[in-house]
């Protein structure tokens, strides 16, 4: 191939950059993993649950085997634990939904 016939350089690379593109365009989709399914979310809030009634038992055991008490402190700080997870819980509900909102307030505006 003589080599007037060739393309140039410059030539080669706006094809390649347009194969790319191509190639891109087709790749560029919602991933999975930037959104949260309803079994993550239930997990989450399922282990927020958990944690806060963990955490408040772990206290009030604590508590009532420094102060040698019954197990008073124990049922308290279960209580708090309790009311802190269904706080946590419902913050984060509150989130996902501001979340949601916002994504449908854009495709609304689209």
């Amino acid at each position: 191939m003589p080599e007037s016939d060739r393309p140039s350089d410059d030539e080669r690379l706006r094809a390649l950059g347009e194969r790319l593109a191509k190639a891109r365009a087709v790749e560029d989709r919602p991933h999975q993993e930037e959104h949260y399914s309803q079994a993550q979310l239930a997990w989450r809030m399922v282990i927020e649950l958990v944690a806060g009634l963990m955490i408040g038992f772990g206290m009030g055991y604590g508590v009532d085997w420094v102060f040698g008490t019954s197990p008073i402190f124990l049922v308290i700080f279960i209580f708090l634990g309790l009311a802190a997870g269904v706080r946590t819980m419902l913050r984060s509900a509150q989130e996902v939904q501001r979340k949601r909102e916002a994504e449908a307030s854009r495709g609304k505006g689209d």
